[in-house]
């Protein structure tokens, strides 16, 4: 059956991949021989967090639409809290977007994250691999807003935006550096509120500190996801800081990352980071370089 999957996630098709995150979900008996099998895929990933109400939904929305205008092929991938009752997602994403729900150029796939602390689905990253072999230009995932716990996602994206409104002054002011520190792109949504140019002003101040780690200073985007102001400049500084951060030194980081975490659920003891750093190092100078392939030699 994962043959048949796979054969369908090469000819892009949308069923095929619907029914190939379900096979992963649910643990399919087949679904670690269709991950080994997978093409590499080149889409970026870009993380979308931030504490909520900050108006993460619709600024995913804003940047769907900038993205298709430009030809692109988007997927999407919210990660909602878990029902209660029967695990899925609870806020369903989709009706948010229903705009898009059926145009052939983007993928919208709701995920719970079912009990996991950190505002991710337990099987992001395969997901994101499933898609990334699905020949999407650009993918998304948007997490729940849980707070600091959602440092998870600087793991799995290449380009982690972290969205504010104006009076959340207090509430940033109280945020745990991690989660301060994440942030490759600020977005100071709804920026049409009173005081929006003070509290750029004072995020900066905020994250002085954190720019002496830097080589260059964390932009700072003002937005009217709404009206979808500003979301050219924004689609624009997610494309810089992408390709900024594919030098070796990140891309190793987040190859390292993922890797942990996968060999971490199958094998706890024995294995250190720096280990896998160093062997995907010696690896890395490769055309082809599948994540999966290479856990299976830890196992």
């Amino acid at each position: 059956m994962w043959q048949q999957l796979l054969q369908g996630i090469e000819q892009r098709d949308q069923r095929s991949l619907a029914r190939a995150i379900s096979f992963v979900e649910n643990q399919v008996p087949g679904y670690a021989s269709l991950l080994t099998a997978l093409p590499s895929g080149h889409a970026s990933i870009t993380g979308i967090t931030g504490p909520p109400g900050a108006g993460k939904s619709t600024l995913v929305d804003a940047l769907i639409a900038e993205w298709v205008n430009t030809g692109k092929k988007v997927g999407v991938l919210c990660v909602d809290p878990s029902s209660p009752f029967n695990l899925g997602a609870l806020l369903g994403d989709r009706i948010r977007m229903s705009e898009w729900y059926n145009h052939p150029q983007v993928f919208i796939r709701s995920l719970a994250t079912r009990g996991s602390l950190g505002g991710l689905h337990p099987y992001i990253i395969e997901i994101c691999s499933l898609m990334q072999a699905a020949g999407f230009d650009e993918i998304i995932v948007e997490t729940v807003g849980v707070g600091q716990s959602e440092i998870e996602i600087a793991g799995l994206a290449d380009t982690t935006v972290v969205v504010v409104v104006p009076e959340a002054g207090d509430e940033v002011q109280t945020m745990k550096a991690g989660l301060m520190e994440i942030a490759d792109i600020f977005v100071v949504n709804k920026s049409d509120r009173p005081d929006a140019d003070q509290f750029v002003k004072n995020l900066r101040l905020m994250l002085a500190p954190a720019f002496h780690q830097k080589q260059a200073p964390v932009p700072i985007l003002k937005t009217i996801a709404s009206s979808r102001t500003g979301i050219t400049e924004l689609a624009a500084t997610i494309h810089s800081q992408a390709v900024a951060g594919k030098n070796a030194d990140r891309k190793l980081w987040l190859l390292t990352e993922r890797a942990y975490h996968l060999i971490q659920r199958k094998r706890m003891e024995g294995i250190s980071k720096q280990l896998l750093r160093e062997k995907i190092n010696s690896l890395y100078g490769q055309d082809e370089f599948n994540l999966y392939q290479f856990v299976e030699h830890f196992q």
